[in-house]
């Protein structure tokens, strides 16, 4: 391929940073997530020479771009964010000294500009696929089977989510989930005859001191309640309950037996008499081994020293993301190859800007050795 290290330049980045940063695009908000990928595609089109294939889908459309000949490298990104609409106006695309600041700019709308910079600054493209998905804030239900599919026929993925602290690449992930319990009880009057209802929030808070205990420290296990709701008035004895609880699992085995435990939760299980429980969702994305990364990483050691760069490293983290999916297919994936900085889904969020050029280099060297 060869690189042409004069084509990356950084006014231009953060031009399109901004450009994408600007154009809201929240989980489930299709409108908003149509224009944002027709607004990359376009940016695509320009700074690569050739157009992106629009692909429609129910959570919205994916952005899809090939380099032609054979494929042997699948880049993975997102371009949905985890902030609704009017988000920008009130705390808009920014540089300040050594940051640029911005809804979505971190997680993950530069990781998207590095990687269109990086396959720009080579002489030859071939063999190179760009994949922006549309839902993986939310789950990537809609692009898991288009992400696998692409990542078995190109046989190595690379990831432009964030980087981990200090701009390590992540190495291993662990397996996440959702599961949402759901606390039916009867509904009555507070102050007037309470003894005739079935309260469903004393009834969820048993059973959330009962999950939190599901999590295991010693294999990496971790059970987290993060959002909960109940009642229709506060008068009400209240008849509905409901909790998210998010989970994390590193070690194979755990999968099953969390699921085993939330689905043996039930009324039982408190001492509210009458509540029943009802449980929905599972772990969805299963872990990220470090096997997976390994000899990308060593690939990626080699390219970064050749270049005359900074020497890598690696981490294991806690969150998940469509790398977990093709690792799982025995694609060899190394992920956290995008921006450098912090504040992930946070109103601080933000992007090193003397990192921005380093990263393009490291993925185009990465890419050249590819």
């Amino acid at each position: 391929m060869g690189q042409n290290e004069a084509v990356i330049n950084l006014q231009a980045i953060l031009a399109d940073l901004e450009v994408l940063v600007t154009t809201e695009s929240p989980s489930n908000d299709v409108a908003c997530l149509i224009e944002s990928a027709h607004i990359l595609a376009d940016v695509i089109a320009r700074r690569l020479g050739s157009p992106a294939q629009i692909i429609d889908g129910p959570a919205g459309p994916h952005v899809h771009w090939m380099g032609g000949g054979t494929p042997r490298v699948l880049i993975l990104g997102h371009h949905d964010t985890v902030f609704p609409v009017g988000t920008v106006a009130e705390r808009p695309f920014e540089v300040v000294g050594d940051r640029v600041t911005g809804p979505g700019v971190f997680d993950m709308k530069a990781g998207i500009v590095q990687a269109i910079h990086a396959i720009a600054s080579l002489t030859d493209p071939s063999g190179i696929e760009l994949l922006i998905t549309a839902d993986e804030e939310v789950g990537s239900d809609t692009s898991r089977d288009l992400i696998e599919a692409r990542a078995l026929a190109c046989g190595k993925v690379l990831v432009c989510e964030p980087s981990a602290d200090g701009g390590a690449l992540k190495t291993a992930r662990k397996g996440t989930g959702m599961f949402d319990v759901i606390v039916h009880g009867k509904a009555a009057h507070a102050g007037l005859e309470p003894w005739n209802g079935v309260n469903s929030l004393v009834a969820a808070a048993e059973i959330i001191a009962r999950v939190t205990t599901f999590g295991d420290e010693a294999r990496g296990t971790t059970v987290t309640p993060t959002m909960a709701w109940s009642g229709t008035a506060e008068n009400v004895v209240p008849a509905l309950t409901r909790v998210k609880v998010d989970v994390r699992v590193e070690q194979a085995g755990e999968k099953e037996r969390l699921e085993t435990l939330f689905a043996g939760l039930s009324g039982d299980d408190t001492s509210v008499a009458g509540a029943t429980i009802q449980v929905r969702g599972g772990i969805t994305r299963p872990p990220m081994p470090a096997t997976a990364s390994a000899d990308l990483f060593a690939l990626a050691s080699q390219a970064a020293r050749a270049a005359g760069l900074d020497e890598i490293s690696g981490a294991a983290v806690g969150g998940g993301s469509d790398g977990n999916f093709t690792a799982a297919r025995g694609v060899p994936t190394l992920d956290g190859l995008g921006a450098v900085g912090g504040g992930a889904h946070a109103d601080h969020e933000y992007v090193l800007i003397d990192t921005l050029i380093p990263r393009i280099q490291l993925l185009a060297a990465i890419l050249d050795r590819i």
